[in-house]
């Protein structure tokens, strides 16, 4: 445990972006997850589900929680799957 009062700050800090990382990141893969099962299911809103994935990755990345390769990469993937 830290004991300068600005450490303990940082790790308050650490721990508060942590837990939005991980609920942005989770959010994001489930996103994705329900997308492709509409696309490979040939579901009624498969492209409302890819436009809400590729939304959930750019907030993502605007958020820093992934790199913008990565993000790329990502709606790059989903744009290809309803492609086809």
């Amino acid at each position: 445990m830290p004991n300068i009062k600005s450490a303990k700050k940082r790790v308050k800090v650490n721990d508060t972006k942590a837990l939005r990382n991980k609920a942005i990141k989770s959010d994001l893969k489930t996103a994705i997850k329900k997308a492709n099962n509409a696309v490979a299911n040939d579901a009624d809103n498969k492209e409302a589900l890819v436009r809400d994935a590729i939304k959930k990755v750019d907030m993502a990345c605007s958020k820093g929680v992934i790199h913008k390769n990565n993000a790329s990469r990502k709606k790059s993937a989903l744009a290809k799957t309803i492609a086809q």
